[in-house]
């Protein structure tokens, strides 16, 4: 089969479409013929050798996919070939086929295309974890999601409003991603390139009145999302892009407001964990899918071959909500 390898990984990496072996199904897993697969900025760590894939799992890049069932391991009683499924990858999305585990995989809902089923799983899941098996978000909260254009944050807006009906807040660099946090479902955005967001919270609702916040920027907004949690409060961390150490941090509020601050991951997770996600995340949503409440948002598609593009793409920052990959 055909797949992009990253070539000389680190800053002057290169994608290389090569012929490799295709991989052999266990006798639990299934082979996928790829239809579409989508990024994460985990690729992009991952290509600067700054994120090396778990043990055991594909070097190639991509972390989910979707596509129809090419091969079924002689264990396997929930696929046969010809079915249309998607999900989670530890690695090997950008390529021909893929294997993954027969529990893993879920049933692509007849409305939904290869490229909007591929879109949903890396960033629906991990959203999901995020706001329900870690942050524990009830209805009625609050929850300040970051970075909310982004693949993850446009999957937690929708699934804040419809499975919880929480108050959201969201943050974003531009107009048009703001405009896409509100027409998903947020109640308040704020740019936080040009206002201060735990400024505006306070004036707006009132010092202390955020129960959850989800996330990815880390160091910047530390002092401001400490200043917006209320008592009890939960924090999320995803990721941190805008890095993650803080000078002359004061840990006394983590006490006086008896905050829980947690990181989380979903790649280097064990399978039954994933597996167990998966159905749960299956159970609330897929009606929700078929019935169109529940959308993935593409900001842009690319012919595999033209991954390089992608990747800059995401890099700059263009995307609002999930980029993806065509054509293998």
């Amino acid at each position: 089969m055909k797949a992009i390898k990253v070539i000389n990984p680190g800053a002057n990496s290169t994608l290389e479409i090569q012929d490799i072996p295709t991989p052999e199904p266990a006798t639990d897993e299934i082979l996928i013929k790829i239809g579409a697969t989508a990024l994460n900025r985990a690729d992009l760590h991952q290509r600067a050798g700054k994120y090396p894939p778990p043990e055991g799992a594909s070097e190639i890049l991509g972390l989910e996919a979707a596509g129809v069932v090419e091969e079924a391991g002689t264990n396997v009683t929930k696929w046969k070939t010809g079915d249309g499924v998607f999900g989670l990858l530890p690695g090997g999305g950008y390529a021909e086929y893929c294997i993954m585990p027969e529990k893993m995989a879920m049933p692509i809902p007849e409305n939904l295309s290869f490229k909007e089923a591929a879109a949903i799983p890396e960033t629906f899941l991990t959203a999901f974890q995020s706001l329900i098996w870690i942050g524990e978000l009830q209805r009625a909260e609050t929850v300040l999601i970051h970075a909310g254009g982004s693949g993850v944050g446009t999957a937690a807006i929708q699934l804040a409003r419809h499975l919880i009906n929480a108050r959201i807040i969201t943050t974003a660099g531009t107009e048009q991603k703001l405009e896409t946090c509100r027409e998903l479902g947020a109640d308040y955005t704020f740019n936080y390139k040009n206002q201060n967001f735990a400024e505006e919270i306070n004036r707006t609702l009132g010092k202390n009145s955020v129960d959850l916040i989800i996330d990815f920027i880390g160091a910047p907004y530390w002092e401001k999302n400490i200043d917006v949690i209320k008592t009890d409060g939960r924090i999320v961390y995803l990721s941190f892009l805008g890095g993650h150490r803080i000078e002359n941090i004061n840990l006394a509020p983590i006490l006086k407001k008896r905050l829980k601050i947690m990181g989380s991951t979903l790649r280097n997770r064990t399978e039954s964990y994933k597996i167990n996600l998966v159905q749960d995340f299956t159970n609330h949503t897929r009606s929700l899918f078929e019935e169109e409440v529940l959308k993935p948002i593409i900001d842009k598609e690319f012919d595999w071959k033209e991954t390089d593009k992608a990747h800059q793409y995401m890099q700059d920052d263009k995307n609002t909500g999930k980029i993806v990959l065509t054509g293998m």
